[in-house]
């Protein structure tokens, strides 16, 4: 299990988790967790300080020990030549759609959506094409119908979030498949990011969307980072993976600056996580499913008109808070009365009207503290 930190350390931190609110607000707004690094990064990256090995980056091992891992945790066979480094899974959204989409295409997204989707799509003067979830059965579930209509109109790219953030839903091999077939179909590409996969929890199986198929692979782009799944967003570094020869050799036209924007640090830690950090990660998902089951308890105790389904993937809980009252964006209640800082649902797109983000990778006491400030926030509505 990975070593809990209590508030007060927490506070000493200088991330922009910590630093965003004044220091009586309890932040829970952004995917970062509360635990101390693996040791293994944390060796790896003292022994770089300590012999001043911290000049420009450099690429080296990273494939292949991203390839390891991703053989090892989702049975994917990569193909080292295929790995390149970035800096965030968002450059290589800004880069791939650049390369592969022009100005004026339509790019699908799943809302709600992680944010920056949303703006970053837009700044690249491409088209926004929004094909909500659907809420059925206790379940967020992909619009298939409305994705073949999406693609029919025009949209050229899919802009695939699996697992989703912010619903934690972890897409089925048949939906992955429909999907591929609809941008063959199409002529479309599929850039998938799947910075929360390692995060997959018990009960479910993630599927790499370039390993589903041959379709899939010769027009899929997959991008991740051990940003989330070890907590080493600071550190930057991600990877982008061809899915093929032919979708390798469109994304060599990649700017040569764009690996250079990533830290050798985030190199040496990514390639430490990757390689040794496995039974770190183990203990860590085994707190996951502890905190998600947590977090059902805690608001059937203290909010019980709070909609939540527990993630299949990473450490995000997607509350319905529409019933409080507390109009479209309830984490302003919960900020000004509670004192705790959530993610602003409308910041999801349409669909996060009513809705807040709570990041769950704390420990259990901080958790149940987050959601007492939500309750004291709606008694002193």
């Amino acid at each position: 299990m990975p070593d809990m930190v209590d508030l007060a350390s927490l506070a000493e931190r200088r991330s922009y988790k910590w630093r965003a609110f004044p220091s009586d607000v309890l932040p829970a707004f952004v995917a970062e967790m509360d635990f101390l690094l693996p040791s293994c990064v944390r060796e790896a990256l003292h022994q770089a300080v300590d012999t001043g090995d911290c000049g420009y980056a450099s690429a080296s091992q990273l494939a292949e020990a991203f390839a390891s891992f991703a053989s090892e945790r989702h049975r994917w066979e990569v193909d080292p030549a295929r790995v390149f480094l970035l800096p965030d899974v968002m450059t290589g959204v800004d880069e791939v759609l650049g390369v592969l989409t022009g100005p004026g295409d339509g790019v699908i997204v799943n809302t709600p959506i992680y944010p920056p989707f949303l703006r970053h799509v837009a700044n690249l003067g491409r088209r926004l094409v929004e094909v909500p979830l659907r809420h059925e059965a206790a379940r967020w579930e992909l619009d298939l119908e409305a994705t073949a209509a999406a693609f029919a109109g025009g949209a050229r790219a899919y802009l695939l979030c699996n697992p989703h953030n912010p619903t934690g839903r972890v897409l089925s091999r048949s939906e992955l498949e429909r999907i591929a077939e609809l941008a063959q179909r199409f002529g479309a590409v599929v850039v998938s990011d799947e910075i929360h996969a390692p995060l997959t929890l018990a009960g479910s199986v993630h599927t790499p969307y370039v390993a589903v198929g041959q379709l899939a692979a010769d027009h899929g782009v997959t991008l991740t980072s051990t940003s989330k799944a070890f907590n080493l967003a600071g550190l930057k570094c991600a990877v982008m993976v061809a899915g093929s020869e032919p979708m390798r050799r469109r994304l060599a036209s990649l700017p040569e600056a764009t690996a250079f924007r990533a830290g050798l640090l985030g190199v040496i830690a990514s390639v430490a996580a990757w390689r040794d950090g496995g039974p770190w990660l183990d203990g860590l998902l085994e707190h996951l499913a502890t905190v998600r089951r947590d977090m059902a308890d805690l608001l059937a105790r203290h909010l019980p008109q709070v909609g939540y389904d527990p993630p299949e993937a990473g450490y995000l809980a997607w509350l319905d808070c529409r019933r409080l009252g507390l109009g479209d964006d309830p984490s302003a209640a919960f900020l000004e009365r509670g004192r705790v800082a959530l993610g602003h649902g409308p910041d999801f797109g349409p669909p996060g009207a009513g809705f807040a983000r709570v990041t769950m990778g704390t420990s259990r006491e901080i958790l149940a503290e987050i959601v007492e400030r939500m309750a004291s926030a709606c008694q002193h509505a």
